[in-house]
């Protein structure tokens, strides 16, 4: 190769009407600023009340008095006293975010004082419309208070604090960013926090976005390149999305120019293969993994945005195999590499460093997802002629059992991580689309349950808010079904007014 909380399961109709996806927070591209910062952990305390549809923000409760910490560097826009809170301290971050502290006794800050991550800025109370001493705590997009927030645990969690937390002096490391699955059909966020969706048909590789953080989706735009492709995605280091397109005759790939912003051509990336994957180094070095006839072989970033190392051997892997990658603890890589045959996966030996040898990981298959634990274990699940197989770290270098979890028989897979940190897992195969989810944090899985009925893939990513997204595929098109609550989903639709690319 050259250069536990039950969800409700609605029916999966691929022939459903288009609809538009409700907007829990409308703001346009140009107001949303890069997501991400390292953050600070706000105050000591339990979460005494979630974020939900009729409670906008997170109660932590604790003692009268309790500190109260800024969670990011950023600017006071306000400070004192208002209707409700009793008072309130809101904090405009670099990346366009807001977050806003309310119920304060004693407020340490002004407008127009720039404050840094971690910094004391008030003693916690019970001011305005409150039954004991806590902090209210609500993000927003942007600086209207006209709009609703976002869920102030999954913003937390990408900034690296997980609550409940221990405030210190500055802010947490820098969050660590995890590879995103690919297929026929992948989804990310851009920089700005708008998912970005992309399809392979047979024409080509078709585009579609959200054109408001957490809300509606432009139609389908074709791009033309590879025909019938795999597809993988990934972020640089400065936020820009690039996305790779393999099939049996060329690997080509795109990038955006800017941080989400326009995208560049389609240009040559190395000669055919069978599937492909990528995701970021701890350094941000960008790394991609494709199999073919003669095994697994990858490229990497020789910088942080930069140019690209020749393609390498990684020593074997399953020829022909479908591979993922996920992200350790520590920040080194993982690979997973499974054919009909042999199941296999190799790891970084140190962060950002080389590799090891591939290792045995199971029997032969017929497709995998890889997923990690709020705790960072990482949870493999593959499927096969009886159904779903699970497989779990119990340890930094050690491994549970294959256990049956039932299942959809030779099923696509696909995961992701719900607000709280539990994994869920999505599973599709001719005849029945399903899903099955952690009980608890880090915990076990539930049964399987319905969620629709057959098709040919299936996708799941996250919005900036934190819900679930599912895109199903079918010879008919990409619909989408996205939860509109804890325990509630969407009927399957149209991601707007076009079906895109038929997806065998």
């Amino acid at each position: 190769m050259s250069h536990g909380i039950s969800r409700s399961a609605l029916r999966f109709v691929l022939a459903a009407a288009a609809a538009v996806l409700p907007s829990l927070v409308t703001v346009s591209p140009a107001a949303a600023q890069a997501v991400g910062f390292a953050g600070s952990c706000p105050t000591t305390g339990f979460v005494s009340q979630h974020y939900s549809d009729s409670h906008d923000g997170i109660d932590i409760a604790n003692d009268y008095g309790t500190p109260i910490y800024a969670v990011g560097d950023g600017e006071v826009i306000n400070s004192g006293p208002i209707q409700g809170y009793g008072q309130w301290i809101r904090i405009l971050h670099p990346d366009g975010t807001v977050t806003e502290y309310g119920h304060m006794y004693q407020r340490d800050v002004v407008v127009g004082q720039q404050v840094a991550a971690g910094r004391r800025i008030a003693l916690m109370g019970s001011e305005g419309e409150s039954s004991g001493p806590h902090l209210h705590l609500r993000v927003r997009v942007g600086t209207s208070t006209g709009v609703r927030g976002i869920d102030p645990v999954p913003y937390l969690g990408e900034r690296g604090v997980g609550l409940p937390c221990t405030p210190g002096d500055g802010p947490r490391p820098v969050p660590l960013v995890y590879p995103v699955e690919s297929g026929r059909v992948v989804s990310t966020r851009s920089a700005d926090g708008r998912l970005e969706a992309f399809a392979a048909g047979a024409d080509g590789v078709h585009h579609a976005w959200q054109s408001q953080v957490n809300g509606a989706w432009s139609d389908w735009e074709p791009l033309g390149g590879p025909g019938n492709a795999e597809l993988a995605i990934a972020p640089n280091a400065d936020g820009r999305l690039e996305v790779f397109a393999l099939n049996g005759d060329v690997l080509q790939h795109r990038y955006q120019t800017s941080p989400s912003g326009g995208w560049s051509g389609w240009e040559s990336f190395g000669t055919g293969g069978r599937y492909i994957t990528a995701g970021a180094n701890a350094d941000g070095r960008v790394e991609v993994f494709a199999s073919g006839p003669s095994g697994v072989f990858h490229t990497y970033q020789t910088a942080p945005n930069g140019g690209w190392s020749g393609w390498e051997s990684t020593g074997g892997g399953p020829s022909g195999g479908r591979i993922e990658m996920e992200k350790s603890p520590d920040g080194r890589l993982e690979v997973f590499a499974l054919n009909d045959n042999v199941f296999q996966h190799q790891y970084q030996t140190a962060v950002n460093g080389g590799w090891s040898a591939w290792e045995n990981f199971g029997g032969g298959g017929h497709d995998l997802t890889v997923d990690h634990n709020a705790d960072g274990r990482l949870e493999v699940f593959a499927s096969g002629p009886v159904g779903v197989f699970h497989k779990y770290q119990t340890g930094s270098t050690s491994w549970s059992g294959w256990e049956p979890t039932a299942g959809p028989a030779d099923s696509r897979l696909t995961s992701d991580r719900a607000p709280d940190g539990r994994v869920e897992v999505f599973a599709i195969n001719g005849d029945v689309a399903m899903h099955t989810w952690q009980t608890g944090v880090n915990a076990a899985y539930g049964d399987w349950a319905a969620f629709g009925g057959g098709g040919t893939g299936i996708t799941a990513t996250t919005n900036a808010d934190g819900r679930i997204e599912v895109f199903g595929s079918s010879r008919a098109g990409v619909h989408h079904k996205w939860q509109t609550g804890f325990s509630t989903w969407s009927d399957w639709s149209w991601l707007a007014n076009t079906p895109g690319p038929a997806v065998g």
